[in-house]
């Protein structure tokens, strides 16, 4: 399939008039459309992220006392577990965004699709209200998951297979666009939500969102014919029975909150629990399904309870590593100074500050491999995720010393939340790359899709963890607490580095 699929896109290369000869950077013109799609759907995701807690605790007692008013004012650990339930479903729901791609409309209806889904939730945030907010939040996740699980699929496309020369260095390209978006959208969707009017800047994040699916629809004619083509098309048994099944949950839901609402016992986190429950859950059942499918091979099923390590250890870390829009966001709000040499901006601009060392940072770490690879001393990757581990642990107890320093009303440097977020980044640098391309060595060929969405679960299990914690009542904020989950990381790093040489044991061939 892979061949015929990069086959059929070079060939279109070299005869479509509609390109002219033209490149992107030296790369396929089919992604400079996908690169400025993926650029405004994170402008809008992060836009929106960055405003999520700050405009949740508003108008509330856990508010700054001079903030703007007119949010849902929710007690903070309400917000925190909100927000983290979110981001979880984000991720949860690639796998049947990748599903609906591979089984249902193919890969560009459903990026085109979702494209609207997303501009439809962030209209519905920029609309007054609870009920309207809730299911904002909702199209954006369900939008999120369809787009992310398929507008990478299309990159890789746009190649003459795994081994084009030019694959890497496009995925490169298509992650500035990442990054670009993910920065800009903080100083002007945070400033205009946080400073002007909180539904202004969700209505700007649906404006992202919306040039990004024009320029996709105008830019679909340079795209890889295979992108408009069902892999596996459902047969019409398959959709009938996924449709009843489909029904048959919902009624199911609807149901059981039905009885919950009418008796008077719904709060929210009704609603919060069951969902963290399931994605604490849905990654483990997934796991353990593969690593018992009869049909792998001994080296296979060996692998896969290599990976089980670094599944562990990448839900630890993006545990406390998404806390940078939650935990970390009220920290930038309430107690961080909101001015430098007179110059004064919103805490929204805090969330700009990841994706600006990303992109410092990467270019350094990539010359970094390289060079000691030539010296035949570059580290493992089982080195690298302990390195990673110790570095997110690092970060947390860093953050407890301005923790404690606030304690008394104060507030803290700037410059604490920016130290933070480059021990943060240079562990993401270490995990996140290197992650990915351990996923798509270690997977069983059966299941050489799916794996990508089960590493993407690994963020979905950190971040329900949190809202398990924050809906218990668990003081995310305390020193206590904060020390805790940086010693937890930083014990799980240690544990990789010293079971790291049976670990390699079981990931065979793969280093």
């Amino acid at each position: 399939m892979a061949s015929s699929l990069t086959k059929g896109t070079a060939e279109q290369e070299k005869t479509s008039p509609a390109d002219g000869g033209k490149t992107f950077f030296g790369h396929p013109r089919g992604l400079a459309p996908l690169f400025m799609t993926e650029m405004w759907e994170r402008f809008s995701y992060y836009g929106m992220r960055a405003l999520l807690v700050v405009y949740l605790i508003s108008g509330g007692p856990d508010a700054k006392p001079d903030s703007q008013g007119g949010g849902l004012a929710m007690p903070e650990a309400s917000s925190v577990a909100i927000y983290s339930v979110y981001v979880a479903m984000v991720y949860l729901l690639a796998m049947p965004g990748g599903w609906f791609g591979d089984r249902v409309w193919g890969p560009r209806k459903t990026v085109a699709i979702a494209a609207g889904i997303i501009m439809a939730g962030h209209l519905a945030l920029a609309i007054p209200g609870k009920p309207s907010f809730f299911a904002g939040l909702a199209l954006v996740a369900i939008g999120s998951g369809l787009l992310k699980a398929n507008i990478s699929t299309m990159v890789g496309h746009l190649y003459d297979g795994p081994q084009d020369p030019r694959r890497d260095g496009g995925f490169t390209l298509f992650y500035i666009g990442i990054n670009i978006g993910a920065f800009a959208a903080p100083l002007v969707i945070g400033t205009v939500g946080q400073e002007v009017n909180w539904h202004l800047g969700f209505g700007i994040a649906a404006l992202g969102m919306a040039l990004g699916l024009v320029i996709f629809l105008f830019g679909t004619r340079h795209l890889s014919p295979k992108s408009s083509v069902v892999p596996k098309p459902l047969t019409d048994e398959e959709r009938k029975s996924t449709l009843m099944k489909g029904l048959l949950w919902l009624a199911v839901a609807a149901a059981f909150y039905g009885v919950v609402g009418g008796t008077g016992h719904f709060t929210l986190n009704w609603a919060l629990v069951p969902i963290a429950l399931l994605g604490m859950i849905i990654p483990i059942t997934v796991l353990i399904r593969i690593k018992r499918d009869k049909d792998l091979t001994a080296t296979e099923q060996t692998k896969v309870s290599g990976y089980i390590w670094f599944f562990v250890a990448a839900a630890v870390f993006w545990m406390i590593f998404d806390q940078a829009g939650s935990t970390m966001s009220t920290f930038a709000e309430k107690k961080t100074a909101d001015n430098v040499f007179g110059l004064h901006f919103p805490s929204t601009w805090f969330q700009s500050v990841n994706p600006l060392w990303v992109m410092a940072l990467a270019p350094v770490f990539a010359w970094l491999w390289v060079w000691l690879a030539r010296r035949n001393s570059e580290p493992s990757t089982t080195v690298k995720f302990a390195m990673a581990m110790v570095g997110i642990g690092a970060s947390f107890f860093v953050f407890a010393v301005p923790m404690a320093m606030a304690e008394d009303g104060s507030t803290v440097s700037p410059m604490w939340l920016l130290s933070i977020y480059m021990i943060q980044t240079m562990g993401e640098l270490c995990l996140s790359p290197v992650g990915l391309s351990l996923t798509t060595k270690m997977a069983p060929q059966k299941y050489a899709s799916q794996m990508m969405g089960v590493w993407f679960l690994a963020v979905t299990a950190g971040d329900c963890t949190m809202t398990l914690l924050a809906t218990a009542g668990v003081d995310l904020n305390g020193i206590g607490v904060l020390v805790g989950q940086a010693a937890a990381a930083t014990l799980a790093g240690l544990a990789v580095w010293m079971y790291r040489k049976k670990i390699e044991a079981l990931m065979g061939d793969v280093h």
